[in-house]
């Protein structure tokens, strides 16, 4: 019982300490807060969106890119996504769905040794096509599937 309290005492104090420092500033997640790219994700169309996350709008298609997203997604809430880059120094991996209201839904930066791999669930609005746009080299590479959203889940 001793040992329980003990532990209890710790992770309090560990949080309350964790909390303090939080409040005045000592720990921020800088790092994230500046990369949020604002205007990216409140963009109406794909240019824009494209242009305030990544610079540019101007994209070629490529094989190098696999996107996995189901033909027919019956919850358009939660509709899974994987993104997979075989282009060689791969900077980013964006993922778009232009009849959105917001077109941009995901935006991952990744460091210089990570792989080109993303596995993520989006909201869909209606059917539309859903556009994976990789970074790599400072250009714009980009591979899209349709998928259709049906209304209550009856496949229809």
């Amino acid at each position: 019982m001793m040992n329980k309290r003990r532990t209890l005492l710790k992770g309090t104090l560990a949080a309350g300490a964790a909390g303090i420092a939080a409040s005045v500033g000592l720990l921020t997640p800088k790092a994230v807060l500046a990369a949020w790219p604002k205007a990216a994700f409140e963009a109406k169309d794909v240019n824009a969106a494209l242009s305030a996350a990544l610079g540019s709008a101007s994209m070629s298609e490529s094989g190098k890119i696999k996107l996995k997203a189901p033909d027919i997604a019956e919850n358009g809430a939660v509709v899974p996504v994987t993104v997979t880059s075989g282009i060689s120094g791969t900077e980013s991996i964006s993922i778009l769905v232009p009849k959105n209201n917001s077109p941009l839904t995901a935006n991952f930066n990744l460091g210089g040794d990570t792989e080109g791999y993303v596995s993520t669930r989006i909201k869909m609005g209606k059917t539309s096509d859903v556009v994976a746009v990789v970074k790599a080299g400072g250009k714009l590479y980009s591979a899209k599937k349709q998928v259709k959203v049906t209304i209550g889940g009856c496949g229809g």
